[in-house]
This record gives C-alpha cells, structure tokens and sequence, in this order.
C-alpha cells in the first residue's frame, strides 16, 4: 500500500512549535559537547514541564522552585548538576529563575571517584570480560583520566605516534585539541579491542 506524500509528515501541534523556536533560538548560540550538554539539560526541564502541564515559556518563579525541588527530592541530583540544569532555565531573557536560590556547590569536590582496589576490581573485570572492546576504554577512563565524552568520541583515526610515543590525539572543551601519550597497558588494550 502507498503511503501519500502528507500523511508522511509528522504535524506538529502550535503549542510546540511556539516552544521549538525559542529553543532552537537559545541553543543556537553553543556549539560542540557545550551545546549538546544543554540540550540535554534543556530537555530535563521541557519533559519536567510537560509532566506537570506547565507551559515552559510562562514559567514563574514559584514552578522553577519547584523544579529545583524535583532536582534534589525526587531525582537525588546533588547541589552541582541541580546548579548546572537551573543555569539553562536561568539563561532565558527575563528568566522567571533569575531569584531562584541555587543550592550552594561547595569548591572542592565530595566526589572521590574510586578507590585503589575498587579500580583494580574494575580493570580486571574489563579486561578479563568475553567482550575485547571492553578494557580499552575502562582504561582510558581510569589510567588517561579522560572525561567520557572524550573517551567515547575518539576512532582508530586519533592514534598516532609521536617523538617514538604512541600518541591519541583528544579532543576536549571547546574543541581544543592535545596529544596524549598512551602507556604501554592503554596501547595495548586499544590494540586488543581492534582485533
């Protein structure tokens, strides 16, 4: 059976394409990982509004409280990611959230990361897994002390050598680019997870 040429398109309904303008207007001025952290944290607020009726764009202070609430109460986020989801809400024209009391982050981050032996437990696990590509980023998470969106956006591509290093080119924020030089356990476990 033909599928006709209008019912393959998808109507959108006025109430969103009010929103989606805005939207792609605020969004347009980020680029790279920036711009798809704060369409991630954009759509956390957009799905929490569409969950209680409330329509993003008339938003008041009280109902930007209570996202802040929601953050903390409900999704147990702690005072950091809370501050970084209000910032996207808070970066509007005439933000309703412009006297919303952040959670206070404290300079010094709570977050340890792993133990001694719980990094040991990790890593052998990886590398002992029936999947090859599972210890080539656990170690470049743990031993290259990368941020995941620059472990996980890297290819064969990236892997070079130089001054007799073997070398990952990274790419962090705001595009900048560094070469890494890869110790002999991450080579290997990049060379093991490309057979």
């Amino acid at each position: 059976m033909a599928v006709s040429p209008a019912s393959a398109f998808k109507v959108v309904p006025a109430d969103q394409l009010v929103v989606r303008a805005p939207v792609s207007a605020f969004l347009g001025r980020y680029r790279g990982q920036t711009r798809v952290h704060t369409e991630f944290d954009l759509r956390v607020f957009l799905h929490w509004c569409t969950d209680h009726r409330l329509d993003p764009l008339a938003a008041a202070r009280v109902d930007i409280e209570r996202y802040v609430r929601w953050l903390q109460d409900v999704r147990r986020y702690q005072p950091s990611p809370v501050s970084r989801r209000l910032s996207v809400v808070v970066g509007s024209k005439h933000s309703p959230a412009d006297h919303v009391r952040r959670p206070t982050v404290p300079s010094e981050s709570s977050t340890l990361g792993l133990g001694h032996l719980q990094f040991e437990a990790l890593i052998t696990t990886a590398r002992l897994s029936v999947n090859p590509t599972d210890f080539a980023p656990v170690a470049l998470l743990g031993l290259l002390g990368l941020w995941i969106f620059e472990a996980c956006g890297s290819n064969t591509a990236d892997l070079g050598e130089e001054h007799g290093h073997r070398v990952r080119r990274v790419r962090g924020k705001g595009g900048r680019v560094v070469l890494v030089p890869l110790p002999p356990a991450v080579a290997r476990a990049i060379d093991r997870g490309r057979r």
